[in-house]
């Protein structure tokens, strides 16, 4: 994106107002009583809550909390694709995913950095699939995701909060996209880790898995860190098995923003 000239920048060098906590990095994730540190079972989701249409000024929106992982996302267009773009009879997704200045521990640059980038083409990569782009030739669907707290599993939740955004939307859909976290620690795989399971020391690594559930389709595939043949694959299917218990809260959650506005344009 360009520079913003007209914009008061800041000092290149600040320092951060809020510490890091001074818990031991080192600690096990998993408790003697086969716990995780904040009480949950291995296999065990975060609670979620999911609502579209927040946003009134957009085609499409919705936001979701999983636990202190917060994220907004709003869809707009379909719309003229920029000329500058070589032309194609198919339409085309175009994601800016941002975190807030404040999401993090340390603050983040209102410019994009490396890993936003990143993660605004895996967030394409992971729905592109499920949209029918041959439904607007010649025009682009622009997403905007913003995390307004990140608390680990932040862009799972984005591609989940897009993909009911772009449902809400009229865009036609082949599937809804499911997408789900999980970290391999020793012998055990965390389901929807947060912030401090996925950096903990005795992590060996994390993957992220967006999918089609009623195809049963893997439209998107994240891993990063060491996993084994047999430690990859049993996270897969983990991750698989995570989404497919998230996609009735994304249904739920188009099901009762109809109702809602059938109810508020239902004549009294």
């Amino acid at each position: 994106m360009p520079f913003d000239s007209k914009r008061i920048n800041g000092p290149e060098v600040t320092q951060p107002v809020v510490y890091k906590s001074k818990s031991n990095n080192n600690e096990p994730l998993i408790r003697k009583d086969g716990c995780r540190q904040d009480g949950r079972r291995p296999d065990e989701l975060r609670p979620m809550f999911l609502r579209a249409g927040v946003v009134s000024q957009a085609k499409g929106s919705a936001y979701i909390e999983m636990k202190n992982t917060k994220v907004i996302c709003a869809i707009y267009g379909p719309r003229e694709a920029p000329r500058r773009q070589e032309f194609s009879m198919k339409g085309r997704l175009t994601c800016e995913f941002k975190f807030a200045p404040f999401s993090c521990i340390y603050r983040r640059k209102h410019i994009q950095d490396a890993e936003e980038k990143e993660n605004s083409y895996l967030v394409v990569q992971a729905l592109e699939p499920a949209v029918c782009l041959e439904k607007f030739p010649k025009a682009q669907v622009d997403i905007y995701i913003t995390v307004l707290e990140n608390d680990g599993s932040a862009l799972s939740a984005g591609i989940i909060c897009a993909s009911v955004a772009l449902a809400m939307a009229g865009i036609e859909m082949l599937d809804l996209v499911s997408a789900c976290t999980m970290v391999q620690s020793d012998n055990h795989i965390l389901m929807d880790p947060c912030e401090k399971e996925i950096h903990s020391s005795s992590a060996s690594g994390h993957t992220m898995v967006a999918i089609l559930p009623s195809l049963n389709v893997v439209s998107g595939l994240v891993q990063e860190g060491e996993l084994t043949q047999d430690a990859a694959t049993k996270a897969l299917s983990s991750c698989i098995e995570g989404c497919a218990r998230i996609l009735p809260i994304m249904q739920q959650a188009l099901v009762k923003n109809i109702k809602t506005q059938f109810t508020a344009t239902k004549p009294s």
